[in-house]
């Protein structure tokens, strides 16, 4: 696999939430239409959405426009503080988004299987065809973030959901880190059909596995890449030590 991703490195997690502002806004005016953003959860991109939420970027967002999606949820009912786009809409989508834009993953199935095909069927309906075209992406702009283990979304080494390619989401029944709840995840084909996928790396903790990802290793967080335009933001805390000498943004 050849490596075109764009690595930028900022200098904290402040600057890094505004990069990731400034890029998603400027997806966001590439396109003119109907724009779909997909979503990632976990604590990093916490402060971009409540950066979103201020001026001057709510302002600059045309709303009306704008599709939210999420790319991982774990099966937990909405408003459980483990839920993901719980998160994002308590950090800015309730505030600004109108309801109708918002496509939050069902989690109020029986199992995580049948919320995937639940939601494979909205993705679809919102694509309008049931198969991927490279020429037409699903989403403006994916973001992504990276687990110690090297997971992203809730694709996680060595589990099946990995190699799915004839599906847009799957269940997955268990988590290989806390919390160890059933997931339900869009697949790397799925989230690969982007015009730009943004993963948002911070903190030194992310050091070690980021060095990982970036050496090639076989880990899902390596084998997600748009299928236009991929980029990582760094904060100078997780930068490896081998790429020191990039200059901050």
């Amino acid at each position: 696999m050849s490596d075109d991703r764009q690595l930028v490195r900022v200098a904290d997690k402040a600057a890094l939430a505004t990069v990731a502002a400034e890029q998603l806004l400027a997806q966001v005016d590439a396109n003119p239409g109907r724009v779909a953003i997909c979503l990632t959860g976990g604590s990093s991109p916490k402060q971009l959405y409540e950066l979103l939420a201020t001026e001057p970027y709510r302002s600059r967002m045309p709303w009306e426009r704008v599709h939210w999606f999420i790319g991982d949820e774990r099966f937990v009912a909405s408003g459980d503080p483990l839920h993901n786009m719980t998160m994002a809409r308590e950090a800015f989508l309730d505030a600004c988004a109108p309801p109708s834009n918002i496509h939050p993953i069902p989690t109020d199935g029986i199992d995580p299987d049948a919320c995937a095909r639940r939601y494979a069927d909205e993705l679809q309906a919102f694509y309008r065809a049931d198969r991927l075209d490279p020429a037409k992406p699903l989403f403006d702009l994916v973001l992504m973030g990276i687990g110690p283990d090297g997971h992203t979304a809730s694709l996680f080494p060595g589990f099946p959901a990995v190699e799915v390619r004839d599906r847009w989401v799957v269940g997955v029944d268990h988590a290989h880190v806390a919390p160890f709840v059933p997931r339900i995840s869009l697949t790397l084909p799925a989230l690969a059909s982007c015009r730009k996928m943004l993963f948002e790396v911070a903190g030194e903790d992310k050091r070690a596995i980021l060095t990982r990802v970036l050496s090639g290793e076989n880990l899902p967080a390596n084998r997600a890449r748009s299928e236009h335009q991929t980029v990582f933001l760094i904060d100078a805390a997780a930068w490896p030590e081998n790429f020191r000498d990039q200059p901050d943004v």
